[in-house]
């Protein structure tokens, strides 16, 4: 007999977190009540503790990053672009 694990939303973990976060009820309280483990509700409210930071990261620089990686990947395609054209070239060069 198999059993499937249960799996949560990341909207319902942090729920939970938040609520861990806020300690106004014991683990134990707050596992009864969401019927999740304990140590689960501690370990989300570990990891949302720890990655709460990069929540308020300046987006403007997020966005650079990401714009510079769009930009090597297009100067990655032009110059793979550039091969295959002058491979196409010296080919029909050589059926002339």
């Amino acid at each position: 007999m198999t059993t499937t694990r249960k799996q949560y939303s990341a909207k319902y973990k942090a729920k939970v977190a938040v609520e861990a976060i806020r300690g106004e009820r014991t683990l134990s309280q707050l596992a009864s009540q969401f019927h999740v483990h304990p140590v689960q509700i501690g370990q989300w409210r570990k990891r949302a503790t720890e990655q709460m930071p990069e929540l308020f990261l300046d987006g403007r620089k997020s966005k650079r990053s990401g714009e510079e990686v769009e930009k090597d990947g297009l100067y990655e395609e032009i110059g793979r672009l550039k091969v295959e054209l002058d491979w196409l070239k010296k080919k029909v060069g050589l059926l002339d």
